[in-house]
């Protein structure tokens, strides 16, 4: 019910019109760019992170920059299913952008405020990351996938 509301794969997956969002790092100038030592993985992680990189790459989520500002490695994490899920670590990144004083409300208390409702759904976004394009300018400064060369932005 309702399949074509969803999509299954990057391929189906549209891309919001950046005239209607488009997203800005807002870096402290004071901060220097790093670069993170490179990590070794398993033989298994390596091939889940290649076919996950072929795949951004094929859509055009992703792309391969010569000389990065910032390199960032990917972090592995296991899924319930068994399956790996690619993540990126923007820990020296988020270090060097301000902190947001308007974040999100707290979601347990927007569930709790729907009283007398009968249905609520949760639907976790899968691969809505790179559905938001990343303004032109901050592209280059956005981490690059250490172990595979490619970016994670666009």
């Amino acid at each position: 019910m309702y399949e074509e509301v969803f999509a299954f794969s990057p391929e189906e997956i549209p891309r919001v019109d950046p005239e209607i969002s488009l997203h800005k790092l807002h870096l402290d100038p004071s901060y220097k760019p790093v670069k993170q030592k490179k990590r070794n993985f398993s033989e298994e992680k390596n091939l889940a992170i290649r076919e996950e990189v072929e795949k951004l790459m094929k859509v055009g989520a992703i792309w391969e920059l010569q000389f990065p500002e910032w390199i960032a490695n990917v972090v592995m994490v296991k899924k319930f299913n068994g399956k790996w899920r690619i993540c990126t670590d923007f820990t020296n990144l988020n270090k060097a952008c301000p902190k947001d004083y308007y974040p999100l409300p707290c979601l347990k208390r927007l569930v709790d405020g729907r009283p007398g409702h009968k249905v609520f759904d949760l639907m976790d976004a899968s691969r809505g990351y790179h559905q938001i394009l990343l303004e032109e300018t901050d592209q280059e400064r956005q981490p690059s996938l250490l172990n595979t060369g490619c970016t994670d932005g666009r």
